[in-house]
């Protein structure tokens, strides 16, 4: 059994470089040429190619996980969604493996799929021009320490949200949001004294600032829960199939006029917003709850 799964993790693992490598050679050719021609009237048509390559990467990675590894997903939620709609994914975070299972789910389902990123990630050598050229939208968050030195930061983290956003005011996309900020492990959980069993604090600025940015296009949440029974498996336990199953449950939820405003500024609204955030994550911690109680009690 043991050699059964280091082969199927070599052959799944040459299977995403194989893929990576035959893609990324026209992708990363259009990105230079984007890089160059930044002004030219073509960036949108080399935008949708861009796009159009990078979601054939997704398409033949999710077909060779379906054929080779034996993990089953268990899905509760939409099947189908309204077409021609923006959408802010929000989900909890707890292994690498979280991005392939909502590719795996929702490629080609929702529109197209937009990660933000720390703005470092755009000097890692030629991910980062992938990622600059895919339009993902690259965040900084001053915080209030900063603003406090400087006062002429205040505004500008809502200001480079609207500039990255713009882009996508044209056609719909799905922007994937971790409110967490960072994988969930018992040590991060410990650190911060979570009030929350399953989840790590959400951080509820980075959220507030992109639906006020979209200026009212993203009317949709979809609230996503991802719940590993047997434990939060690493990159190299999900390629040899060593997962088994995996929960997920999804709920689209309205997103109202009264959650857009300035949440720099407005601390009535703040307070409104942050306390919208904590009952989602109230909600979510007490369905992951529901969910391993399930799997305990299916395991005696």
């Amino acid at each position: 059994m043991l050699l059964v799964s280091i082969a199927r993790g070599i052959l799944s693992l040459l299977l995403f470089t194989l893929t990576t490598l035959v893609i990324g050679v026209p992708l990363i050719s259009l990105s230079l040429f984007k890089l160059v021609a930044y002004r030219s009237t073509y960036r949108p048509l080399l935008t949708r190619w861009l796009d159009k390559i990078a979601s054939a990467w997704m398409v033949v990675n999710n077909a060779h996980q379906c054929w080779l590894l034996p993990t089953r997903i268990h899905y509760e939620g939409p099947e189908q969604f309204t077409p021609r709609q923006w959408f802010m994914l929000v989900v909890n975070h707890q292994s690498w493996v979280d991005i392939l299972v909502l590719l795996r789910l929702f490629t080609r389902r929702v529109p197209y799929f937009k990660f933000f990123l720390k703005t470092s990630l755009i000097w890692i050598p030629v991910l980062g021009l992938a990622f600059w050229a895919l339009d993902f939208p690259f965040m900084r968050r001053h915080s209030k320490a900063q603003i406090a030195r400087d006062p002429s930061l205040a505004g500008k983290d809502l200001a480079t949200t609207q500039k990255q956003c713009e882009r996508y005011s044209a056609k719909p996309v799905t922007i994937i949001s971790y409110l967490e900020g960072t994988r969930f492990t018992p040590t991060k959980h410990r650190e911060q004294a979570s009030p929350y069993q399953h989840l790590l604090i959400p951080k509820a600025g980075g959220l507030a600032f992109t639906l006020t940015a979209m200026n009212g296009r993203i009317n949709t949440l979809l609230d996503v829960t991802i719940h590993y029974p047997a434990g939060r498996p690493n990159f190299w336990q999900y390629l040899s199939g060593q997962v088994e199953h995996i929960n997920v449950v999804a709920q689209e939820r309205s997103i109202e006029a009264n959650l857009l405003g300035d949440y720099a500024n407005d601390e009535q609204y703040r307070r409104r917003f942050q306390a919208w955030v904590n009952a989602l994550w109230q909600e979510k911690d007490a369905l992951l709850e529901r969910l391993s109680r399930n799997e305990n009690r299916n395991s005696l």
